[in-house]
């Protein structure tokens, strides 16, 4: 029976604690990849326009100004897990309350934020190129592109957490639509507003990025739209509207826990903030080429996201309901299952590598031969990473942070650059490519060892539910130990 003031949830989406745990994970997972695919598609096809329009140089600088943004999106990917664990923990108890609150105040703090991230980017945007060694020919095209991409941050800040929460309750369809119109938008528009069609003047690569602001603003109205047409749980009504006010609790749980997350993610861009300097320093040719590169893994990554994405949201559910036994067997269920995906995206990229470079760049470019060496040596460590996702992703839907954070700062940054650095007078630019297997490899060995011997089964995700000293997830009923094994 819930407990007062805890009442029965309109789930808009799968019920994650109960049935069979494979198949259920699978479908939740799809529409999630789906999601992924559709938004690298997006991107992939805006490259194909920018590079056949504008040339590589132009490619060069969206590549240089996209590694900024997901530096930028860091933030939100850290406080929305946390957010969207907090939701999942209490779909699980049937406490609707609890997960609109938490939501709520993700939003109030994250969209705020964004205006201030977007003023002060467009500001410091020349620095911010500077620093990642930007080559001179293609600055003033990237300065362009990523000052209008800075103005579409806030409605880009509050869609991602309006989908991450939908998915916290078992919603992965309804992502998939709105990801899908804000794809087919940006798409349609972009060579429209890059070349100019009748009275729409050329912008060029600003052209580019307006697309995506204007999509993005269509897609978040529609979303909003649907979510109060529907009644979802997400939404807010009447004196709920005060949740956008961040609860002091709340807030302090968002903040421990998504900090951390948040940090992996900077750890993350400043690996790849680092290594595109290096590679920038080997010429336009590799720069082209491995931006390339990044739009292939960009594809390979997406099962691993969507897997991990969807590990996250069973697990943290089965712990908010109180179902530890399930949890063991949703983790095997998500390597398995990212596995089998990442694998035959590994083997499908490598096969026809050739022809989806010459997409991007033009007939004969010499980038097209450096690209395709790059992912061969690069693709397959993306199983490991996808494990490695997986396990991650379990641990932290019981509110595990740190280890995880430890773990990727520890192999990206000594591991993985040092091994760079250290072996580029041996092996030449190589040893940029080699250098991401080996991190992959150490990063999925700690993650084993922690999923299987850390402690991460005790911690808890701490915010009141129906009095201030509740807690998300106390671990077995009767308050006995979690399980370890």
């Amino acid at each position: 029976m819930a407990s007062a003031g805890v009442r029965p949830i309109k789930r808009g989406g799968r019920d994650l604690t109960s049935g069979a745990i494979a198949p259920t994970l699978l479908l939740f997972a799809l529409p999630t990849l789906g999601s992924n695919i559709l938004q690298s598609l997006n991107g992939s096809i805006n490259a194909i326009w920018v590079g056949r329009y504008l040339g590589e140089g132009a490619l060069a600088a969206t590549s240089n100004a996209n590694l900024i943004m997901f530096l930028m999106y860091a933030g939100v990917f850290g406080f929305g897990m946390a957010a969207t664990i907090l939701v999942g923990q209490a779909i699980g108890r049937g406490d609707v309350d609890t997960a609109r609150r938490s939501l709520g105040t993700a939003i109030g703090l994250l969209v705020g934020g964004a205006c201030v991230i977007a003023t002060l980017g467009w500001i410091f945007a020349p620095i911010l190129l500077k620093l990642l060694a930007t080559l001179p020919a293609v600055q003033h095209l990237a300065l362009t592109y990523l000052r209008v991409v800075f103005l579409s941050m806030p409605a880009a800040f509050l869609t991602v957490l309006l989908m991450m929460g939908l998915r916290g309750t078992g919603d992965s369809m309804t992502p998939l639509w709105f990801m899908a119109l804000s794809a087919v938008l940006d798409s349609g528009l972009n060579p429209i507003l890059i070349a100019g069609w009748g009275p729409i003047p050329a912008l060029g690569i600003a052209g580019s990025a307006l697309a995506s602001l204007i999509a993005g603003q269509v897609g978040l109205t529609a979303l909003l739209v649907t979510i109060y047409a529907r009644d979802l749980p997400i939404r807010l009504r009447g004196s709920e509207w005060r949740y956008l006010i961040p609860d002091a609790a709340l807030l302090r749980t968002i903040l421990a826990k998504g900090t951390p997350l948040g940090l992996q993610m900077l750890v993350v861009s400043i690996s790849g903030l680092a290594s595109i300097g290096l590679v920038n320093r080997q010429g336009l040719v590799t720069t082209a080429a491995y931006g390339v590169a990044l739009q292939i893994w960009t594809y390979i990554q997406m099962p691993a996201m969507a897997v991990g994405a969807a590990v996250s949201a069973m697990a943290a559910q089965n712990i908010g309901a109180g179902r530890w036994d399930r949890i063991g067997s949703i983790t095997r269920a998500g390597v398995v299952i990212n596995l089998f995906l990442t694998g035959g995206m590994v083997l499908v990229t490598t096969w026809v590598d050739r022809a989806v470079l010459g997409l991007f760049l033009t007939q004969g470019s010499p980038a097209i031969a450096v690209a395709a060496h790059i992912h061969l040596i690069v693709g397959w460590s993306f199983m490991m990473f996808g494990v490695t996702m997986v396990l991650f992703s379990t641990v932290r839907a019981n509110g595990a942070v740190m280890a995880p954070l430890l773990i990727l700062a520890g192999t990206m940054l000594p591991v993985r650059l040092g091994f760079a650095y250290a072996l580029v007078p041996v092996l030449g630019v190589d040893a940029l490519w080699w250098s991401f297997p080996v991190g992959s490899a150490v990063s999925l060995a700690l993650a084993i060892g922690y999923y299987w011997r850390g402690s991460w089964r005790r911690g808890a995700m701490l915010t009141p539910v129906v009095a201030p000293h509740a807690t998300l997830a106390d671990g077995e009923p009767a308050g006995r130990d979690c399980p370890t094994g």
